[in-house]
């Protein structure tokens, strides 16, 4: 996204060990004046601020107390009218199309202690549930859908 939209400026936020491995990707893509690392874990610590946040593949990851409470460090961390876009290889609500994220859900389910995939309607309940007062969700390529929410 940075190459393609000179005009932004933007950041990772992760755990410390993972800056070196952004640090090269900027580095790489000669992005290093309009790409910043914030480092924290964002199960302790509240998100950074920003007019758009993203969380790819986050989600899937956590409990759906987690969960929540992930999208509402999000809510709380942007201004109004701020933007989260949230992508996973979501379910359609009839859990009968996307079967790579049907797998990917059984997947959590046995990797992770208490992870799982997710339909359209959960995952917008969710953000309606944080208080974002816009919210929808489109396909994108192949399995994967996001889902955003304006505060």
């Amino acid at each position: 996204m940075g190459r393609a939209h000179p005009h932004l400026t933007g950041g990772g936020f992760d755990l410390p060990p993972m800056r070196p491995v952004f640090e090269a990707y900027v580095e790489r893509h000669a992005l290093a004046d309009r790409l910043r690392f914030y480092p924290g874990d964002f199960l302790a610590e509240p998100l950074p601020s920003a007019d758009v946040l993203v969380m790819g593949h986050i989600l899937h990851d956590w409990n759906l107390e987690v969960k929540r409470a992930l999208l509402a460090k999000a809510h709380s961390a942007l201004p109004k009218q701020g933007v989260l876009i949230v992508y996973d290889q979501i379910i359609d609500d009839e859990r009968r199309e996307n079967a790579a994220g049907l797998l990917m859900s059984l997947n959590m389910l046995v990797n992770t202690n208490g992870g799982f995939d997710y339909t359209r309607a959960d995952g917008m309940g969710w953000m309606r549930e944080a208080g974002f007062a816009e919210v929808r969700c489109e396909h994108l390529a192949g399995p994967h859908s996001m889902i955003v929410g304006v505060k």
